[in-house]
C-alpha cells in the first residue's frame, strides 16, 4: 500500500469532519447520534426515495436554488428579513437538522420537530414594506416553501446525484414529502411530479422581485459568511443554484447571464464537487423499521 492510499482515509475524514461542522454545526455529533441512534419506527423506511435524495450531496445546491426561488414570494421573503437568521447561516444548519431529524429521526422525534417548527410559525407575522400582511402559518404560504423546496431538491439530484432515481423514484420522493409537509400544516400537497409541476404553476401570478429578494440573493450569492478557504466550492454550488433556476426566476433576481459556453460549463464543476463531499461525508445508511399509522 502506498502512501497515498494510506492518506486517503485520513484525507477522507478531515474533510467530512469539516464539512460536516459547517453544516451541522457545533451540536452536529450529538444531534446525528441522536437521530440514527435512538431505536425505533420511522416515518421512512431504508429503501425509500425520501433517504436517496436528502442523503445526497446535491443538496447543498437544492438549498441554495430553494432559497433563491422562494425569495421572489414577497409575503415568504418578508417574512425571512424579519425572522430568520439566514445572514449569520448560509449552511442552513436548523433546516438541514428538520430534514435530517424528519428523514432519518423516530417518528415521535420527526412529530416534535415539526411540532416545534409549527410553533415557531405560529410567533413569525408582521405586514411587508408595501403594506401587505403575512403569516407563517398560512398553509397557502407554507405551501409555496414546500413546493418552491421540493422542486428544488429533486431537480438538483436528478441532475447531480450518485443515484438518479427513476419515473416512480422521484414521484415516491414527491409522495414522501408529502408527508413532512402536513405534519408542518400545508394542506393537500402535492404527490407526484405532475401535481408538483401544476402546483408551482398556480403560484406563478404571485411572484414577484422585490429589493429584499434582489438582496438576499446577492447576499448568499456574493456576500456569504465563511472563510475564505470555503469561498472557491461555495461559488461553485452557488453558480449551480443559478444556473438550475428557470429563466423568468434568474432574471427577475437580476443575476447575471450565461453563455451558452458558460453555462455547458458549469454543470460538470457542480457534479466534481458534489462528487467529491460525497466522498468526504459517506454518508452510511441505517436499517429502520417503518412508523406505521
Amino acid at each position: 500500500m502506498d502512501s497515498s492510499t494510506r492518506a486517503a482515509p485520513g484525507l477522507r475524514e478531515r474533510l467530512g469532519s469539516a464539512v460536516f461542522a459547517r453544516v451541522a454545526g457545533p451540536a452536529g455529533a450529538e444531534n446525528r447520534a441522536r437521530i440514527h441512534g435512538t431505536p425505533g419506527p420511522r416515518w421512512f423506511g431504508p429503501d425509500r426515495p425520501i433517504r436517496t435524495v436528502h442523503g445526497d450531496a446535491s443538496m447543498f445546491i437544492g438549498g441554495l436554488r430553494a432559497l433563491l426561488l422562494q425569495s421572489l414570494h414577497p409575503l415568504a421573503m418578508a417574512a425571512v428579513e424579519a425572522h430568520s437568521g439566514y445572514r449569520g447561516d448560509p449552511w442552513g444548519r436548523l433546516t438541514s437538522t428538520f430534514l435530517a431529524v424528519t428523514t432519518y429521526g423516530t417518528a415521535d422525534h420527526a412529530r416534535q420537530a415539526a411540532d416545534r417548527v409549527r410553533a415557531v410559525h405560529g410567533a413569525v407575522h408582521g405586514t411587508t414594506p408595501s403594506g401587505e400582511s403575512y403569516d407563517a402559518s398560512d398553509p397557502h404560504l407554507l405551501g409555496w416553501v414546500h413546493v418552491a423546496e421540493v422542486e428544488s431538491f429533486l431537480l438538483a439530484h436528478r441532475r447531480y446525484g450518485a443515484e438518479p432515481l427513476d419515473a416512480a423514484g422521484y414521484d415516491g420522493y414527491v409522495a414522501d414529502t408529502a408527508r413532512v409537509a402536513e405534519a408542518l400544516g400545508v394542506i393537500g400537497p402535492p404527490r407526484n411530479r405532475a401535481e408538483l409541476v401544476a402546483r408551482l404553476a398556480s403560484y406563478r401570478a404571485e411572484l414577484r422581485s422585490t429589493p429584499e429578494a434582489r438582496g438576499a440573493a446577492r447576499f448568499i450569492l456574493l456576500h456569504p459568511p465563511l472563510p475564505w478557504a470555503a469561498r472557491a466550492p461555495y461559488a461553485v454550488l452557488a453558480a449551480n443554484a443559478v444556473a438550475a433556476l428557470p429563466r423568468w426566476a434568474r432574471t427577475s433576481l437580476e443575476l447575471p447571464r450565461l453563455s451558452g459556453v458558460s453555462e455547458a460549463c458549469v454543470t460538470p464543476t457542480g457534479r466534481a464537487l458534489t462528487t467529491a463531499i460525497r466522498w468526504a461525508m459517506a454518508p452510511a445508511r441505517q436499517p429502520y423499521p417503518t412508523a406505521r399509522d
